[in-house]
């Protein structure tokens, strides 16, 4: 089956490699040299320089006869330089005609601006989430998720997440075994545990600059094994609690309470990465006061739990703190 990747200028290499070398591998592995027919695009003539300074020759361009596709994929751009008009055209014909379509990282701004993704759930990079949602609001746009299927629409995270989808197509395809067979040879999880936001730098993005709120903030970084309730972040900012509450939302898109959880996260996350303390003692020092507590947000922010994550995470050294 062929597998044609859209590759505009500028696009993300690994977005294109990663998934060609699943495809590839999965291929080899069966024996068949016709399982895939990974065919890369260009949206103009001539070679297409990536990140990296990585150098594409496409197989042909939206602009050659149309060949027939099974699985049309949009790889991303960092730079989310203007499509061209072609482009779009060219996507709104193609996509509606192959098995399944979707995008890897920043392609689904392609696919949006070509009206192929409007009241689909989705997602991108993290870091592209809120202006995919804002630019597009018909979108259900799930900034956490690795790769999302919706129908025959398939969305990937960013970069690296196009080799999470490759590997879910290929189970698809080909069943398990050989997804599996595939994932330990790449040395990849066949199922990434837990979902972006592991990933992503939430709390930085969400300090506020304004002085009353940061003082509060950089107060809850500094005790968080003390009891951080509301009431107290506003008696160190200086404020009443109603207004508090209400400048701390407006700055930073977030109740005082949901900061305080993020910040004994993000805490409990450095600990399991870099030493080998105890979860007691993590969720003792981090304020959670119970492991059971600090399970439970863990699964319920990154999907999956304290030990799991020490285990995919945790550092070559890690001293006991």
């Amino acid at each position: 089956m062929r597998i044609a990747l859209l590759a505009p200028p500028g696009v993300q290499s690994l977005d294109i490699v990663g998934p060609a070398e699943i495809f590839w591998e999965a291929e080899r592995r069966l024996g068949n040299p016709s399982a895939y027919e990974v065919r890369i695009i260009g949206t103009m003539a001539g070679p297409i320089t990536g990140t990296g300074n990585l150098h594409f020759v496409p197989d042909c361009t939206i602009y050659d006869p149309d060949e027939q596709i099974d699985t049309l994929l949009v790889a991303g751009d960092p730079s989310l330089n203007e499509a061209t008009a072609d482009t779009i055209a060219w996507l709104q014909r193609r996509a509606p005609e192959a098995r399944r379509y979707g995008s890897i990282c920043t392609g689904a701004f392609l696919l949006a601006k070509a009206g192929l993704l409007n009241g689909r759930k989705v997602t991108t990079h993290w870091e592209c989430a809120d202006k995919l949602q804002t630019e597009y609001p018909e979108l259900l746009v799930d900034a956490d998720k690795i790769f999302i299927q919706d129908g025959i629409l398939y969305t990937a995270a960013g970069v690296s997440a196009g080799i999470d989808l490759a590997l879910a197509l290929v189970e698809e395809d080909y069943g398990r075994d050989l997804a599996l067979i595939v994932a330990r040879y790449m040395v990849v999880f066949l199922k990434r545990p837990g979902g972006q936001s592991q990933f992503s730098t939430h709390l930085v993005a969400q300090m506020s600059k304004r002085t009353p709120v940061q003082r509060a903030q950089e107060y809850v970084l500094q005790n968080l094994s003390s009891h951080l309730s509301v009431e107290e972040m506003a008696k160190q900012a200086c404020m009443s609690t109603r207004n508090f509450s209400r400048l701390f939302r407006h700055e930073t898109g977030m109740t005082s309470a949901d900061f305080v959880e993020t910040a004994r996260l993000d805490a409990a996350r450095r600990l399991l990465e870099d030493t080998s303390i105890s979860l007691q003692l993590i969720a003792f020092r981090c304020g959670f006061g119970t492991t059971d507590w600090m399970r439970r947000t863990f699964l319920r922010n990154l999907e999956v739990n304290p030990l799991d994550y020490r285990k995919r995470f945790q550092s070559a050294r890690h001293p006991a703190l």
